[in-house]
């Protein structure tokens, strides 16, 4: 049975090529949303995605750097004209660890060892990238009186981790990002929340080094569809503020210690 739940709304997914990215995006078109998927480089597979038959129709590739103020308004402009309005934003776009060093999971970087140029890379992707994105996507929203915004985190421990830098001190910053708009846009019908999977998972950050026998035990990206679709449909309303860790998600909440929230 087709899932409809989200017919006819219109998302923009960030770095929606591969991971994460590619399960939110699958996960929306399944449920009849139309997605513009972007990447910063990824045009094959972009293009491979929107071409897949649950992609048809629904799922607009679209080469774009969240680092860039002018890309971020081109792809909201670009959900305007082609669909007439913009419902969803999912900040996913992100670059992890391995572009300070393959072997951080087994020998951490200590936060001095990283070249300024490498933290700038994933501090800009990471905090700067959901900012203009949001920016450019919010006065549409207010328009509507209706809107989500999601940002992808991850696990407050791993924030913590030694040798993280600055992946950690980044995802630190989008949680207080997405705290802070909550506040900005209340009574607005936009809601701003957190999602994070709630542990590893099998992804392009995963390092070819990491041990084979170990992938077996690492969560699979569609993890997150589940709680994404309740976050971007209209049964989430007044929803705002939140984390939502989706390894601990069992349906609506009800009470916070039985849906994995926050």
């Amino acid at each position: 049975m087709t899932d409809t739940s989200l017919k006819d709304t219109v998302a923009i997914v960030t770095g929606g090529a591969s991971g994460l990215g590619r399960a939110i995006t699958i996960g929306l078109a399944n449920a009849g949303a139309h997605v513009i998927a972007t990447a910063s480089q990824s045009r094959d597979e972009l293009e491979a995605l929107a071409g897949a038959e649950v992609g048809k129709g629904r799922v607009v590739p679209s080469i774009a750097d969240v680092t860039s103020d002018s890309d971020c308004k081109r792809v909201v402009a670009e959900a305007i004209s082609k669909f007439g309005k913009l419902d969803v934003l999912v900040n996913n776009a992100g670059r992890g660890m391995k572009y300070v060093d393959e072997t951080f999971l087994t020998k951490p970087t200590r936060f001095w060892e990283t070249a300024p140029d490498t933290w700038r890379m994933i501090i800009d992707t990471n905090v700067n990238g959901p900012f203009l994105m949001a920016r450019a996507a919010v006065q549409h929203l207010l328009a509507a009186g209706w809107g989500r915004i999601v940002n992808i985190s991850m696990s407050y421990e791993t924030m913590k981790r030694q040798g993280f830098s600055p992946y950690g001190p980044s995802k630190a910053a989008l949680e207080s990002e997405t705290i802070i708009w909550a506040q900005d846009l209340r009574d607005t019908g936009i809601t701003v929340n957190a999602l994070l999977p709630g542990g590893a998972v099998e992804t392009g950050m995963i390092p070819d080094t990491f041990p084979k026998d170990m992938r077996t035990k690492l969560m699979r990206p569609d993890i997150m569809v589940p709680p994404l679709l309740w976050l971007a449909s209209a049964r989430s309303d007044g929803f705002t503020g939140h984390r939502i860790i989706a390894a601990e998600w069992k349906g609506e909440p009800g009470q916070p210690r039985d849906a994995g929230w926050r």
